[in-house]
C-alpha cells in the first residue's frame, strides 16, 4: 500500500495535471492574419461519457442549442471558451486559435475520473478529476484559458514541447491562462492571485491551486502531491530528464518575471504587459527559443510600441533581472 501511494504520488508529481499540448509540440507556420475578427466565438462541447474517443456525444452545446442546460461541466467549457475567444479578439485582434475563425471544440467527461485536461492540436478535452486529487478541471477558468492558448501558440509559429522552449510554451499558456481571468473579473494586476488551476484540487488537498505567478514554488505542499517544484529564479533552474526537461517547472521563471512586470505597471495586466507578451509570440521566429530569447524579444515589442526610453521598457529590463535574466 506505501510503495503503490508512493508510485501514485510521483506519478502525480510528473503528470502536475499536465496543463500541456499533446501529440502538437507546436510546428504550423504563422497563420496570416488577413481574416476579419468574429463578432462572437464559435463553440461546440460534447460530452465524453466518460470515455476516451473524441469528441464524444454530440455537440451538447453550440451558439444555437443547448441540450444540457443542468450540466455544470457543459456551461463552464463553453462559458470559459467564450471569455478566451474575446480576450484573444478584444484585446489583441486575433479571430479565434488559428487567427482565422477556428470553431473551439471542447469535450467534456472525458474518460473516468481522469485527472487531466489537455489540448490535442484541434481541440479541449476536460476529466472529471477522481474527486481526490482534483476535482472536473472545467471548473477553472484559468485552465480552460491555459490550454486554449497552447492553440495560440500552435497557430503563431510554435514553441517546442521541450527544455526552455517547451517551459515557454508553458509559461504563455500559464499568463494567458491568468489573463482570461483577470479580464473577466476586471481586476487589476495587484488584486488577483495569479493562480493557475485554482479551485480543481480536491477536498483535503493542501495547496491553493497548480501552479502560482505571483510565488513560484508555494502553490501547493501536499503528501500526495509533493511540494510544488517551481523556481522564481535562474539560480534555481531545474535540470531533469522528466516533464519534457522540466516544462511546467522551469516556466515558473518567466511566469514570476511578467507577474512582477505587471506588478510595476500597475493596471490591467492584459493590456500593456499582455500586448507585449502576445506581439513577441507573433514576432519571435524560433521554436527553440531559450529564456533569453524570449526576454530580448518582449524588450524589442516593449521598445516598439512603447519607445526605447520608456519606463516600460525599464520595468520590464527591472523583472527580467529580478528573475536572474539580464537583457
Amino acid at each position: 500500500m506505501a510503495a503503490d501511494l508512493m508510485a501514485r504520488a510521483t506519478e502525480v508529481r510528473e503528470e502536475r495535471a499536465e496543463f500541456a499540448v499533446k501529440g502538437v509540440p507546436g510546428t504550423q507556420g504563422v497563420v496570416a492574419r488577413a481574416a476579419p475578427i468574429a463578432a462572437a466565438p464559435i463553440r461546440e462541447v460534447y460530452d465524453g461519457e466518460k470515455k476516451a474517443a473524441l469528441p464524444g456525444r454530440g455537440p451538447v452545446r453550440t451558439e444555437t442549442t443547448n441540450n444540457e442546460p443542468n450540466d455544470q461541466e457543459v456551461t463552464d467549457a463553453f462559458e470559459g471558451a467564450g471569455d478566451v475567444f474575446d480576450l484573444y479578439s478584444k484585446e489583441y485582434g486575433r479571430n479565434s486559435l488559428d487567427d482565422a475563425g477556428m470553431t473551439l471544440i471542447s469535450t467534456v467527461h472525458h474518460r473516468r475520473n481522469y485527472n487531466n485536461a489537455f489540448w490535442n492540436g484541434t481541440q479541449m478535452a476536460y476529466g472529471d478529476g477522481d474527486g481526490q486529487i482534483f476535482t472536473p478541471l472545467s471548473g477553472s477558468l484559468s485552465v480552460i484559458g491555459h490550454e486554449l492558448s497552447h492553440g495560440v501558440v500552435q497557430f503563431s509559429g510554435g514553441l517546442i514541447y521541450r527544455d526552455q522552449s517547451g517551459a515557454l510554451n508553458e509559461s504563455f499558456a500559464d499568463v494567458f491562462g491568468v489573463l482570461t481571468v483577470q479580464r473577466k473579473l476586471g481586476q487589476t494586476a495587484c488584486e488577483a492571485d495569479w493562480l493557475v488551476g485554482d479551485g480543481i484540487l480536491g477536498p483535503n488537498i493542501k495547496g491553493d491551486a497548480l501552479r502560482s505567478m505571483k510565488a513560484p514554488g508555494l502553490a501547493y505542499d501536499d503528501p500526495l502531491l509533493g511540494k510544488d517544484p517551481q523556481p522564481y529564479h535562474m539560480d534555481l533552474f531545474v535540470v531533469t530528464t522528466s516533464d519534457n526537461g522540466g516544462v511546467h517547472i522551469n516556466s515558473g521563471i518567466p511566469n514570476h518575471a511578467f507577474y512582477l512586470f505587471a506588478q510595476y505597471l500597475g493596471g490591467h495586466a492584459w493590456e500593456k504587459a499582455g500586448h507585449i507578451w502576445y506581439d513577441a509570440l507573433q514576432n519571435l521566429n524560433n521554436p527553440h527559443a531559450t529564456f533569453q530569447d524570449w526576454a530580448i524579444q518582449t524588450m524589442i515589442e516593449a521598445a516598439n510600441i512603447h519607445g526605447s526610453g520608456t519606463l516600460e521598457v525599464a520595468y520590464l529590463r527591472r523583472a527580467w533581472k529580478l528573475v536572474g535574466i539580464s537583457v
